[in-house]
């Protein structure tokens, strides 16, 4: 038997640029133009995001090709949509030399992401979000995804943009429940890495609520910062970045278990005071830290307790199913402080028994 090495090259590094401002929409074109020069652009969104002009004022009259995901949200977050999408591509007689432009929340940059990761090998995608979720999180750190029937996020890839613009005009068209849902996320950033952000959020959430756009800037800012300095250490999820999950081990499940009648906002915001209930069962955390979470949670009206229409056994089920699950259960992110996450020997996500998880859920009602 002959045995050869093959060498395989360090993945390159490279740096992409997050521009976050206001009335960014009507110029970006140009500056996707200019960036990726004698490139071909292909523009993949949604029925809702059209519907807000958003899509109008991106494109300004010009001809460019466009896949509306339709219907939106969740329910189009699987495979199919994928296919549809690069099949879209090809019928346009697009290549390699394409850039993909992903306008929407984060299941628009989640599956047009994919599509571009797998399009002829991969082509670049520019992610321009337009909810609070996707501008504090999704759209940065190169996480791609589509659901299986069983759990989220099951099929995706990492393929990060080549590019983020962040128009925090656009969220001034959200309904009141999808601007409030995405704010969790901010919270959870606040929560894992920097307790003066809590201060901020606890201090300017009228502000926020508000949409004032000074305000909205300053807030995607932090949330980019903290996350972009996560990837940046552990751009493949293989430790550190396991913890920007606080809160999404419960909230994933609880959130399959509603069939996605609970947003993912909601469902994270739940699985954060699981977190925090497992973390003063472990000695890690206090009940007045948890309160104080809770408290702000409460003001953003976004739920803290599991429906009683999901049973207990529907929760530990879909917890094995947890795509990080090692022998059919996850390990969980857990904080022993505002701004610090717990780390046991080297591992920023731990073991945690089967009975105390069930002990908690049961708290959670």
């Amino acid at each position: 038997m002959l045995e050869l090495d093959i060498q395989i090259p360090a993945t390159e590094q490279r740096t992409y640029k997050i521009r976050i401002g206001n009335g960014l929409l009507a110029s970006l074109l140009e500056t996707v133009s200019v960036q990726f020069p004698e490139r071909a652009q292909f523009m993949v969104t949604d029925q809702n995001v059209a519907k807000a002009g958003h899509l109008d004022r991106l494109v300004a009259g010009r001809k460019v090709p466009t896949f509306v995901i339709d219907p939106a949200g969740e329910q189009s977050k699987h495979i199919l949509t994928v296919f549809a999408i690069v099949e879209a591509m090809e019928k346009a007689q697009l290549g390699r030399d394409t850039v993909l432009l992903a306008l929407g929340g984060g299941t628009v940059g989640d599956i047009g992401a994919f599509a571009a990761s797998i399009f002829k090998r991969g082509v670049a995608v520019v992610q321009i979000p337009t909810t609070t979720l996707a501008q504090a999180d999704s759209a940065i750190g190169g996480k791609t995804g589509v659901d299986s029937s069983i759990s989220k996020n099951a099929y995706g890839t990492f393929w990060h943009p080549a590019a983020v613009c962040i128009d925090v005009d656009t969220l001034k068209t959200l309904d009141e429940r999808e601007f409030k849902v995405g704010l969790v996320e901010s919270i959870k950033h606040a929560v894992i890495a920097d307790a003066g952000y809590f201060d901020f959020l606890e201090g300017h959430l009228d502000a926020i609520l508000l949409r004032e756009p000074s305000v909205l800037a300053t807030m995607a800012e932090r949330n980019c910062r903290i996350k972009g300095r996560v990837v940046e250490q552990d751009p493949q999820e293989k430790n550190l970045r396991r913890i920007l999950n606080y809160g999404h081990t419960i909230g994933h499940a609880v959130e399959a278990a509603s069939e996605y009648r609970l947003l993912h906002g909601e469902a994270v915001a739940i699985g954060m005071v699981g977190a925090g209930l497992i973390e003063i069962e472990m000695g890690l955390g206090s009940q007045d830290r948890l309160d104080r979470i809770t408290a702000l949670l409460k003001r953003l009206g976004v739920p803290t307790r599991i429906p009683p229409t999901i049973t207990a056994e529907q929760m530990l089920h879909l917890l094995g199913h947890d795509k990080k699950a090692v022998n059919r259960w996850p390990r969980f992110v857990l904080t022993e402080g505002l701004g610090q996450v717990h780390c046991i020997h080297g591992q920023w996500a731990v073991d945690v028994g089967r009975e105390v998880v069930a002990r908690i859920l049961s708290r959670l009602y």
